[in-house]
């Protein structure tokens, strides 16, 4: 722990709100441990730090998994949120709120950030043709629709790329589509749909990247976006779908990437009416306070673009930084429910200690956006050569004695204040790499003091002075050390 004393930060972390329509499994959890040390060591250091978080919980998915159980949407959304809180109690990770985007805050925000944005002109109606299922009775995203390739003629592919060749089209562009949910052939038809101008906000943005806001990596793919030019962003999907109707017209929706980014503010807006917080504080558009969001490498598009572009329009803060992590891969190669690699994290708690996966994280997390491979021997390898071998060794070695001969408490006199000084002194140079979020490096700097600790075990042997009599206040001073 660091031992510089500064005015304490006001500190607003969040993770990415997980979908309401599946299982938290390791990749998932890759994010959620990064966050959750990373806010765990802002409060450890005595900065006012509040972590929150929500099941994102809109969308056409949704809605037609909840028909095909028999069950409302609602009942799904809740019991996927307590499946969800349970899990990520398991592993540690300690929200101070975890709430939904189907909640009245998340409504209110919605339409107060869209009539801002309405109301400053940055928001276009315009009709576009689409695929819409004429027994379903609803337009169908790219998801639900399958087809033959038109590159490489493989069948039963997607509406928008083609998982045999890779190439990318448009649904019009299936040869013989068919609607994945009913098997019919979709119908084209044209509705009115809203746009957020982005391309409005295209300076603001490439400012807002160059003042350093997301990491280097993430700059550069974002500059290539620039350079392509920015396109209007789709905000409204057509009835029926869960979600929140647009106030100003009816029968259409709030596409779900627009109101899961700001169940961040409200999620936090219900922990505020729960505690006392002042909401405007960390949100007010000239806000002191730091606000960070912590999210894998794919969703960068939403958070590095519209979400900056959408805060700033309606006259909101934006991000202090967008922190991006790369994917979990299991012994090189993506998670394979075929390989049985894509694992649960439930399924992962009912084998293993959730703390061998929040070391092996931490060890090898880094502030970079690349890759993080969950090898399996390498996995047991450290958790024995580490957690076992050095840290749950000083304890074996030491505690059984503190027990016996200081009734549980250590001796209250130092007789190595050099050696304990060296080690306190080592605290500054690991909390830098906390608070750079570079876990590995300091992992390796405490794993280097858990190696001196027991190599000065050794070297006093304790349980070979334990044997001599009169000798009991020096073995205590030894393992108190």
């Amino acid at each position: 722990m660091s031992n510089t004393v500064s005015a304490p930060r006001k500190i607003l972390v969040t993770s990415a709100l997980p979908y309401a329509n599946g299982s938290i499994h390791l990749g998932h959890l890759l994010e959620y441990i990064q966050t959750d040390i990373w806010v765990r060591f802002q409060k450890s250091i005595g900065n006012e730090c509040h972590y929150v978080c929500a099941d994102d919980a809109h969308g056409t998915a949704i809605m037609l998994r909840a028909e095909q159980e028999g069950i409302t949407s609602e009942a799904l959304i809740e019991r996927v949120s307590r499946e969800h809180q349970d899990d990520f109690a398991t592993f540690g990770v300690a929200f101070d709120n975890y709430h939904s985007t189907h909640s009245e805050e998340n409504r209110e925000f919605s339409e107060l950030i869209y009539t801002r944005l309405r109301d400053k002109g940055h928001i276009a109606t315009r009709d576009i043709e689409q695929m819409y299922d004429p027994v379903k009775g609803l337009f169908l995203a790219d998801r639900f629709i399958k087809g033959t390739c038109p590159k490489c003629q493989a069948p039963d592919q997607y509406g928008d790329n083609c998982e045999a060749c890779s190439a990318t089209y448009t649904p019009t562009d299936l040869i013989d589509p068919v609607s994945a949910l009913s098997g019919v052939t979709p119908e084209i038809r044209s509705s009115t749909h809203y746009f957020f101008k982005l391309p409005d906000f295209a300076d603001f943005l490439q400012g807002w990247v160059r003042d350093g806001h997301v990491q280097t990596q993430i700059a550069n793919k974002l500059q290539e976006w620039f350079e392509s030019g920015l396109n209007e962003w789709d905000i409204s999907r057509d009835a029926p779908y869960f979600g929140f109707e647009i106030p100003d017209a009816p029968g259409k929706y709030f596409y779900v990437w627009l109101d899961a980014p700001i169940g961040y503010m409200a999620s936090f807006k219900n922990l505020c009416d729960r505690t006392g917080i002042d909401f405007d504080t960390y949100w007010k558009k000239d806000s002191e306070a730091e606000l960070y969001h912590f999210i894998g490498k794919d969703i960068v598009y939403f958070h590095a673009l519209f979400w900056p572009a959408i805060l700033h329009g309606a006259d909101f803060r934006t991000p202090t930084a967008v922190n991006c992590h790369g994917f979990v891969t299991v012994n090189g190669a993506k998670m394979s429910k075929s390989r049985g690699t894509f694992i649960k994290a439930s399924t992962y708690a009912e084998q293993l200690n959730p703390e061998y996966l929040r070391y092996y994280f931490a060890a090898k997390l880094t502030s970079r956006v690349d890759d993080l491979d969950l090898n399996l021997e390498d996995f047991a390898a450290r958790v024995n050569a580490d957690l076992v071998g050095k840290v749950v060794n000083i304890a074996s070695r030491c505690a059984g004695f503190v027990k016996k001969l200081g009734d549980g408490k250590l001796s209250a006199h130092c007789t190595e204040p050099e050696l304990v000084a060296r080690f306190i002194a080592a605290g500054d140079s690991i909390a830098e790499d906390f608070e750079a979020r570079e876990f590995g490096r300091a992992v390796r700097k405490i794993m280097e003091l858990a190696d001196e600790a027991n190599l000065y075990i050794a070297e006093k042997e304790p349980w070979v002075l334990a044997k001599q009599a009169g000798r009991e206040q020096e073995v205590l001073d030894i393992c108190s050390v």
